[in-house]
């Protein structure tokens, strides 16, 4: 089922229930109140009786019953009996006497009427007090109020009827409700279908206010401005491998086809694949940085951390920065070593941190004229705070907000052995350990990248 069938069901039902309990109430209270008139009129039925009983003198029960009956007063199959105070029946209207036990007789003379029913009749118990003050009659009205039960039926009539066309009514009706309600999803679905990777830069649009469904379409529109921005940055990405690697290789073809043309002696033929090895060389290095910038998307995805102390992971990166790169120097400076060695623990991955954390230390020593970096640990209140100090030149405050983004080269760097990626690869990483990354950097005094890492 659908959502519009499945909101029409619920707005009918719902609506349907409601009506339904209205007329179940105004059938119940429009009953109380013929009850209760029809009680009345036996009560004023039996008294009449008996004043006249009372009054009479020499009038026989015949007699009282025609007067009655000229009056047109008489109800339905009435039945009215008397007891006087000796509980003796001094008045009958029917064929037969309703004989009454002695606690009703009681009750009824202490002023309590009694209402009851006899063979789908009602009945009314009441006491008659009479004008010498004697002990009290007591009187049973029984009579069938066919007039109002036939209201009553015929009002039950009316109501299921009309509760019956209501019901058809609001089921049309709650249609065309949820068919508005629905419209505009309908219309996103539309315009989302006839959006593809070539025109991601159209939007999805809601002609309504400020409601929940023109909140989808702008978080819609949200994620296909990211999804634009990831198109780009892949051909982009894909753009700038390509340019970086044809490089390397065209430079290896060149020295290839320069020692094909023409025989050479041993010399100029060590030359050529000395040339054609460090271009190779060159172009391995640079595979191998794409593979890590594109083994680390996929292992976001399916890395599990576990709890490491960061400190020891910086003393390791340093090692292997200085392994690889005798000329760098690295100084690692604690600010104040914790008691607790539970601050300086964090959940991550170890290998992708120690890439992280060698990749800024080989940066700032590449580009500090000393080939020299300063690293300042720090634990504040339960915040793991690392700094990466080197003494370049700078960068430029426009340039900054791209020095991550992948093959970004800065004017001052082009000149500097790298690709672009080391940054890109770092931010990926601290990222994924749930750390941030900030640079600071002022021209000519250097640079200084910041990571944090938040408690637990």
């Amino acid at each position: 089922m659908n959502i519009k069938s499945r909101l029409t069901l619920l707005f009918t039902m719902l609506v349907g229930s409601i009506m339904a309990l209205f007329c179940l109430s105004i059938y119940f209270f429009y009953d109380q109140y013929r009850e209760n008139q029809f009680y009345s009129f036996l009560n004023e039925r039996g008294q009449t009786i008996a004043q006249l009983v009372e009054g009479s003198t020499g009038l026989s029960t015949d007699d009282i019953e025609k007067i009655e009956k000229e009056n047109n007063t008489v109800l339905q199959e009435e039945d009215i009996t008397i007891y006087d105070g000796a509980d003796s029946v001094i008045f009958s209207s029917g064929r037969k006497h309703f004989g009454l036990s002695k606690t009703l007789l009681s009750e009824a003379r202490a002023g309590h009427e009694v209402r009851t029913k006899y063979q789908h009749k009602e009945a009314i118990i009441i006491r008659h007090i009479l004008q010498d003050h004697r002990k009290p009659w007591v009187i049973i009205a029984i009579a069938q109020d066919r007039q109002g039960m036939n209201q009553l039926n015929r009002l039950r009539e009316i109501l299921v009827i009309g509760w019956l066309l209501s019901l058809v009514l609001v089921g049309v009706a709650g249609w065309q409700f949820a068919n508005d309600a629905i419209k505009p999803v309908a219309d996103i679905i539309d315009q989302v279908n006839k959006i593809s990777a070539g025109n991601l830069h159209e939007k999805v649009t809601v002609g309504r206010e400020k409601d929940e469904l023109a909140l989808l379409a702008e978080t819609f529109n949200q994620m296909l401005n990211r999804l634009e921005i990831a198109f780009v940055a892949q051909k982009n990405f894909v753009s700038h491998a390509s340019h970086e690697l044809r490089t390397p290789l065209a430079l290896i073809m060149s020295e290839a086809d320069l020692g094909l043309m023409k025989e050479r002696n041993a010399a100029e033929y060590q030359d050529a694949l000395k040339g054609i090895w460090a271009e190779a060389r060159e172009m391995n290095e640079l595979v191998s940085r794409l593979l890590e910038l594109a083994r680390t998307d996929e292992q976001a995805f399916r890395v599990t951390f576990s709890k490491i102390r960061v400190d020891e992971v910086l003393w390791q990166a340093k090692a292997s920065i200085q392994q690889k790169n005798p000329d760098y120097e690295v100084h690692i400076h604690y600010n104040k070593i914790p008691d607790d060695e539970e601050q300086l623990k964090r959940y991550g991955d170890e290998s992708l941190l120690r890439t992280a954390f060698m990749n800024l230390m080989d940066n700032a020593c590449k580009y500090s004229g000393d080939n020299t970096v300063n690293v300042f640990l720090e634990t504040q209140n339960n915040l793991i705070k690392i700094s990466f100090k080197d003494n370049g030149t700078g960068i430029a405050a426009a340039e900054l907000p791209y020095i991550f983004d992948t093959f970004y080269r800065s004017e001052k760097t082009i000149t500097k052995a790298g690709y672009g990626i080391g940054l890109s690869l770092t931010k990926r990483i601290i990222n994924m350990q749930g750390a941030s990354i900030e640079v600071e950097s002022v021209p000519g005094t250097g640079t200084t990248f910041i990571i944090k890492f938040p408690p637990f």
